[in-house]
């Protein structure tokens, strides 16, 4: 796929790992995915870059919280931070960290912001401003899809609609429902309904895909290095193969071999 310059506003435009252990993090992922890792400054935390053929494609970064779990989160791009913050509260959401400049010097990235929707799903919102997020997505190595993960899909309908301007295109998927969002009639990501046959201690969240060429290949590779499986690869008809996976640390995501278009 073309690199990208511009990730319009209401779409998905980056994930960061957030890891107890950065090094062994930056290890595990460059060894799975093929990453180059841009160290960042101790006055950033440590945050880092993966990058594919000179390209940002994820963060990696510290736990910022005590008590934080280990995972992967998903950022929206936005034109207006404060106003998509607002925006959040006008419509049952929760500020887990009010809007926030990025800065190191005179660069300034970007401005940021943690939230969560009604059915308790974390994510982040992201203005750009140096920083546009992922410079290659859905090629091997790169983010593909983002798909929120929740049990009360019509609640999370209304919110994403008044927040970020989302349509749904809801379809029976076995025993569940599918979503595709939409923005301007393109898709932008899912959504899955969790059933009965979820564990109750899973909450709500966002899940990042990211692309491989082979997802059995992938699934082995992230074993090798100390992952282990929570969904085994599977075919998913007329789009490809996936599996999930838990790194080392703890942190689920999610890697896709997508059919050829």
């Amino acid at each position: 796929m073309p690199e990208v310059t511009k990730h319009e506003p209401g779409t998905p435009s980056w994930a960061d790992l957030g890891s107890p252990d950065l090094d062994s993090s930056i290890a595990f992922y460059s060894g799975l995915f093929g990453w180059q890792i841009e160290r960042g400054p101790e006055e950033a935390g440590g945050y880092s870059i993966a990058m594919l053929r000179g390209k940002a494609v994820a963060g990696l970064g510290p736990l910022m919280n005590e008590g934080q779990p280990p995972s992967w989160s998903t950022y929206i791009s936005v034109d207006d931070v404060e106003q998509t913050v607002q925006k959040v509260r006008d419509n049952g959401g929760q500020v887990f960290m009010e809007p926030m400049k990025v800065q190191i010097g005179d660069d300034h990235f970007g401005s940021m912001a943690v939230l969560a929707d009604p059915t308790g799903a974390v994510f982040s919102v992201w203005e750009p401003h140096q920083h546009i997020g992922a410079q290659l997505v859905m090629e091997p190595g790169t983010l593909a899809w983002s798909e929120l993960v929740t049990r009360d899909i019509d609640t999370a309908k209304k919110f994403y609609g008044e927040v970020f301007g989302w349509g749904a295109d809801t379809s029976e998927a076995g025993p569940t429902t599918y979503t595709e969002w939409k923005l301007g009639g393109q898709a932008v990501g899912g959504m899955l309904q969790m059933n009965e046959e979820w564990p109750q201690d899973i909450p709500a969240h966002w899940m990042a895909y990211f692309a491989v060429a082979d997802a059995d290949a992938a699934a082995a590779k992230a074993k090798e290095l100390g992952a282990t499986l929570r969904v085994e690869p599977t075919d998913i008809p007329n789009v490809g193969r996936f599996a999930v996976v838990v790194d080392p640390a703890g942190a689920q995501f999610s890697v896709i071999a997508l059919n050829p278009s």
